[in-house]
């Protein structure tokens, strides 16, 4: 049996008391800053933390986090392993409407006892604990906190179906699911992870996945604390502004390991300048995982070929895949195995079959080890043989035990039985096939959109929408997300206002998208006006989503105005001749 992850810590405190454990780096006006945390620092804090919490909570009952990326999260963190309570990382607070409503339904949803931050965002937290309704939970800015050292705190010894954090989707909705991880399949999952990156306490490595984000939480802060590992953490909007600033660390600091959804290396690929790249070394990178979102063989070319100057080898990248209802990582390709790009037959895969072809190339997401994974026919419930493509389903120990508080969604998701009658599946909602021993995941059954590592609902989309301008009461939208060549947002609304100007269009659709972002916290570059009644629905009224982005991508829409991202105009709109298009 492993040893837990509390155990380690208290152990690396121990006998590494003075190695980096996570080294902080921000930008300042004199360059970069770093701001290192000790083993020993780490175990020390986390000791104080945890019996302050204890005096205030008991085990098993809640604690929100709401932290950016820094020292302070990573140890009140470890202070709630230690004390047996149960951590809910979150965003932290935001004035931006989309952000204080999915922080709003996780303080309703998860019932917490204390709600911790820092001094810097103190002030908003409470205002949304007071917009929440909960503006009884105390809510404290633990940075101020002068709190003496517990040298003799024994950390609590907590069972292996002990829930210890509650991970809660990201999605556009105000009524989110909190994934229950127990410390068994955080344990498990772990393990995984060690394998599927090479993760060993030599290993270095480096990221700006949020804190709260399953990926950053998991893969890239707990796993290399697990192995006594350091790790470099950038804040996410500082390697949006500046994305060669996480590759140039991995020169600098020896990276081994990085992390990324595929639109991060989109991103590199397309921003790096020829000046900045001459001053990259990619020479001791092992692996860089691709996942959190579809990986496209397009992009990882581009960045081979981008970064080979430097020193980039096209075998580093490592495809993934998981979910935060699997802790984190269901599959991978190990460090040292070349990613598998497959060209695939495409009218063979649009039957419901894998086989190799002459057609577009698939990503393998690797092997998948010490899990049960079954491709299902979602209807029949029925497994498929290899090359079968279906729903993906999931049993083991690193799958959590629920979504917390709601047992009707944890009982149709968490508890599926095969046609067969084997119990203890869970269903993920995604679509793929097993092909020579690896993943392949070609889709999602569900019309949720991955957007930057980002779930989001068309239908909480398409609602947010028609809130935005009286043109559109009443009307019918749709939205979808196209590959451009990243996932990006098509929003297509009807338009009660068809003489408008084109300059009158113009600026509604400006408007519309910003004000859009702004609520859902993710880009939308993409926004289709339509006449009343072009949106198409079925009999009984419900909107054809699927048919609506065919007829986007095909050009079979008649728009009032469309206003479309260059890559997204130059993809689908190359061709077209005498319609209102807008490229930005």
């Amino acid at each position: 049996m492993s040893v837990d992850l509390v155990s380690r810590l208290v152990r690396h405190g121990r006998e590494i008391p003075d190695r980096d454990a996570v080294v902080f780096v921000r930008t300042a006006a004199g360059g970069l800053v770093e701001e290192p945390l000790t083993y020993g620092e780490l175990d020390r804090r986390a000791r104080a933390v945890a019996r302050w919490l204890r005096e205030r909570c008991a085990v098993g009952e809640r604690v929100l986090l709401l932290y950016g990326t820094g020292p302070e999260f990573v140890t009140v963190l470890a202070g709630c392993l230690y004390a047996g309570v149960v951590a809910v990382p979150a965003p932290q607070p935001s004035t931006q409407r989309g952000h204080s409503s999915r922080s709003d339904g996780i303080v309703r949803d998860a019932d917490v006892r204390l709600v911790l931050t820092d001094e810097a965002n103190h002030e908003t937290a409470a205002g949304f604990l007071t917009r929440a309704g909960a503006e009884d939970v105390p809510c404290v800015a633990t940075d101020r906190l002068d709190l003496p050292d517990a040298p003799d705190w024994r950390a609590e010894e907590v069972p292996a179906d002990a829930l210890v954090i509650i991970q809660y989707t990201s999605g556009s909705t105000s009524a989110p699911k909190g994934v229950m991880v127990t410390r068994g399949s955080l344990d498990h999952n772990l393990g995984l992870m060690t394998r599927a990156f090479g993760v060993d306490p030599e290993s270095r490595s480096c990221t700006w996945l949020p804190q709260h984000h399953d990926m950053g939480l998991i893969g890239m802060l707990l796993t290399p604390l697990y192995h006594g590992a350091v790790s470099y953490q950038l804040a996410p909007m500082d390697f949006l502004r500046r994305p060669h600033l996480w590759l140039e660390l991995i020169g600098a600091k020896r990276i081994r390991t990085v992390v990324a959804p595929n639109f991060a290396y989109e991103l590199c690929t397309r921003r790096v300048t020829d000046a900045q790249l001459a001053g990259l070394d990619f020479s001791t990178l092992v692996s860089a995982g691709s996942g959190a979102e579809p990986v496209h063989a397009a992009t990882l070319c581009r960045f081979a070929e981008r970064f080979a100057p430097a020193g980039f080898r096209p075998e580093a990248f490592s495809p993934c895949y998981g979910m935060a209802e699997t802790t984190l990582i269901v599959s991978g390709t190990l460090p040292g195995e070349p990613p598998r790009l497959t060209p695939v037959d495409a009218d063979a895969l649009a039957a419901g079959e894998l086989r190799p072809g002459a057609g577009p190339a698939l990503v393998a997401s690797g092997r998948v080890h010490d899990l049960d994974v079954r491709i299902v026919d979602p209807r029949t419930r029925a497994p498929l043989p290899e090359g079968g493509v279906g729903e993906i389903w999931v049993r083991g120990g690193s799958v959590a035990a629920g979504y917390w508080r709601n047992e009707e969604a944890t009982e149709e998701t968490f508890r599926a039985v095969t046609a067969e009658g084997e119990p203890g599946f869970l269903r993920t909602g995604d679509t793929g096939a097993l092909h020579d021993g690896h993943l392949y995941v070609t889709g999602r059954i569900k019309e949720v959109l991955i957007v930057n590592g980002r779930n989001l609902y068309p239908h909480d989309i398409e609602r947010e929408v028609l809130t935005l301008h009286e043109g559109f009461q009443g009307l019918s939208g749709s939205v979808c997300s196209v590959p451009a060549p990243g996932e990006e947002i098509v929003v297509m609304q009807e338009l009660r206002r068809p003489r408008a100007s084109r300059e009158e269009l113009a600026e509604l659709a400006r408007q519309v998208r910003g004000e859009l972002s702004a609520r859902l916290g993710v880009r939308v570059p993409n926004l289709v006006l339509l006449r009343p009644g072009q949106v198409r629905k079925t009999t009984s009224g419900k909107v054809q989503r699927t048919l609506m982005r065919e007829l986007f991508v095909g050009g079979g829409l008649e728009p009032l105005f469309e206003d479309l991202d260059p890559a997204t105009a130059a993809r689908y709109r190359a061709a077209a001749t005498g319609s209102a298009v807008s490229a930005k």
